[in-house]
């Protein structure tokens, strides 16, 4: 059904350009967002109606008189009744304050094991008119040790126009990522652009270019049995969720919010 909605308005189309080196699975469908994965999340916010605040980095949790007491990097703390966290779990156990104290042991050594693979994406963006002269839209390379993924986003999601430029977006392998992990950014971006340039010698250049950490990539070992969710106190609700207690595709998260949903609607 969220397949469904999301494809009659537009926000996934059914990916039907060819991807050298995808790994098919049979029975599985792929999808692709014409305007970007990021349109998915602000299809749900906006259905959602709620006010949503960005840029409010959480450091602590604390109870008080009934209530969650959620501090942040900068402004007031502020007061909630419920208090659901989808941050990668490692976020999870750095949070300081009663939070602390509330995770029992068992649980502790759950999200202790979960783990996450890090990558670099590198984001390259050109003039409108400029053409990439490949054939093919996207591809995954098996034989280098920095590049794993290329895709020119504009001929992905078929929306090529005369006035927006075309744009590439190349994803480093699981063991670049980690080797490089706290390297220098810009040593980082030379390096990616010089194994592109070997893989794609007619790569016009870039009107600008942006590197971008990716420290939490995808879930390698998620929480034991994926529960979906784990409820770190009841009265009141502090719970958690996200791909870190499912798996990282799309179907992760809807499991995981589903569960979410199961849980704090059981204790309106």
């Amino acid at each position: 059904s969220f397949y469904e909605e999301l494809l009659s308005h537009g926000v996934l189309e059914p990916l039907t350009a060819a991807i050298e080196g995808m790994v098919v699975k049979e029975g599985t469908h792929n999808y692709m967002a014409p305007q970007g994965s990021s349109s998915v999340v602000k299809y749900y916010l906006k259905k959602s109606d709620a006010d949503v605040f960005f840029e409010h980095n959480v450091t602590q949790i604390c109870l008080r008189d009934g209530k969650w007491e959620v501090s942040r990097s900068t402004g007031a703390p502020e007061l909630f009744d419920i208090v659901i966290l989808t941050m990668p779990v490692p976020q999870i156990l750095q949070l300081q304050g009663d939070i602390v104290n509330l995770i029992s042991e068992r649980q502790k050594q759950q999200l202790e094991a979960v783990r996450y693979s890090s990558r670099y994406a590198l984001g390259l963006f050109y003039e409108a008119g400029t053409r990439i002269d490949v054939p093919w839209c996207a591809r995954y390379i098996a034989d280098n040790p920095c590049v794993r993924f290329i895709s020119i986003n504009n001929k992905k999601r078929n929306v090529e126009s005369p006035e927006i430029g075309p744009s590439v977006i190349v994803h480093t392998t699981v063991t670049f990522g980690h080797d490089h992990l706290d390297s220098d950014p810009a040593e980082v971006q030379q390096l990616i652009l010089g194994h592109l340039e070997s893989l794609v010698p007619s790569l016009p250049k870039a009107a600008s270019v942006k590197c971008q950490k990716w420290r939490y990539s995808q879930v390698t070992k998620a929480v034991p049995n994926s529960p979906g969710h784990m409820i770190l106190h009841t009265q009141p609700l502090l719970i958690c969720g996200g791909d870190g207690f499912t798996h990282s595709n799309f179907d992760g998260c809807i499991d995981s919010a589903m569960s979410l949903a199961e849980a704090v609607n059981s204790h309106l």
